[in-house]
């Protein structure tokens, strides 16, 4: 999923959009507003975070440009103008959220999944099963006994590659090149990271998995 990031500060620019691809997410920066208009235009990512204060255009204008002709897509804005009114008329133009600075990671991630999540379609057969487990991509959620886990969208591309190989061993390279892509060099503990942290979302016992299970010297198979 891509999401486009309208910051006219370069530092918060940069740390922001390294937190969201940390969580599997594909960037799009902008420092002004008439470049994340025209990468709105011509990108049309599945998310838009703006700031308010930016030259050219502000945060505003961006958002009734893009509400004039999209009326689904997720926008939240992210500002340090936090009172009531900038709050009231961000919202009345159609923005979905608004995320008063300063904020955590955590916060910022959790209202975009949030925000994804209410913009996925309801409709159709996008899921997949990993034994009791249904995950929806979409959603960006996977689910067992009517029980929700939130999952970030490299968790749901490595539970995916796991059950497109189901019952075949996966290799550390196939997960790099296909969750990380080519363009990125993740160190050697990177890929054990994150399945050590997804066991501990999907797993019922962590310490003996049966969805993710172990190939010594290979990788990770399921099934």
């Amino acid at each position: 999923m891509t999401i486009l990031l309208a910051e006219d500060d370069p530092l918060t620019l940069d740390a922001l959009a390294t937190c969201i691809e940390s969580e599997g997410f594909t960037v799009l920066r902008a420092a002004n507003g008439q470049q994340a208009i025209d990468l709105w235009r011509h990108q049309k990512p599945d998310l838009l975070c703006l700031d308010i204060m930016m030259p050219a255009v502000d945060g505003y204008e961006v958002c009734r440009r893009v509400r004039a002709s999209d009326k689904k897509v997720p926008i939240l804005f992210l500002s340090a103008k936090n009172q009531e009114i900038d709050v009231v008329v961000g919202l009345d133009l159609g923005a979905d959220d608004f995320i008063r600075k300063p904020f955590t990671r955590s916060e910022v991630m959790a209202r975009i999944r949030a925000a994804l999540r209410r913009s996925a379609p309801t409709q159709g057969t996008d899921y997949f099963t990993l034994g009791d487990l249904t995950v929806r991509p979409s959603s960006l959620l996977a689910v067992r006994n009517h029980e929700t886990i939130e999952l970030t969208p490299r968790e749901v591309s490595i539970l995916r590659l796991l059950h497109d190989h189901s019952g075949e061993p996966v290799t550390r390279d196939a997960f790099l090149d296909t969750c990380w892509g080519l363009n990125y060099f993740p160190d050697s503990r990177t890929l054990d990271q994150h399945i050590f942290l997804l066991r501990k979302k999907i797993e019922l016992d962590p310490t003996n998995p049966q969805i993710i299970q172990s190939v010594r010297a290979v990788g990770y198979r399921h099934g």
